[in-house]
């Protein structure tokens, strides 16, 4: 296998750890992101802008904000290098629809989320 596609199956398994860990597994969280990384988007009015630690705290003291019919779906890969993004495309987590901007970055021979945008395509969130 070619070192781009290798790097490719990297990027794509560091992106299945998010899935994975974002519904309470804050470990594979931990393992996904750069504990530098960022997280950036808006639900309605309510805007984010803060440490990825601070998600990890809400997946901690919220597990299961995935609904019943939640799915993801990596929708485009493209790395250049030691850079990268990744989009991925979520339905019913915590009652809202997602696209998911992630920047990602191969740093001390491993891939690495660095950055999460995103964006609020649909649904209503819990009022809690």
């Amino acid at each position: 296998m070619s070192a781009y596609l290798k790097d490719l199956e990297s990027v794509r398994a560091v992106i299945q750890l998010y899935i994975d860990g974002s519904n309470g597994d804050v470990d594979k969280l931990k393992r996904a992101f750069h504990p530098d990384a960022r997280m950036m988007g808006h639900i309605g009015a309510m805007e984010t802008y803060v440490p990825i630690t601070d998600f990890f705290a809400s997946v901690a003291q919220r597990p299961g904000m995935a609904g019943p019919n939640y799915k993801a779906m990596i929708r485009t890969i493209d790395i250049s290098g030691d850079a990268g993004v990744a989009i991925l495309v979520e339905t019913d987590y915590f009652g809202c629809d997602f696209v998911d901007y992630f920047s990602v970055a191969r740093i001390d021979g491993r891939w690495q989320i660095t950055n999460k945008t995103y964006a609020h395509t649909g649904g209503q969130p819990p009022s809690s």
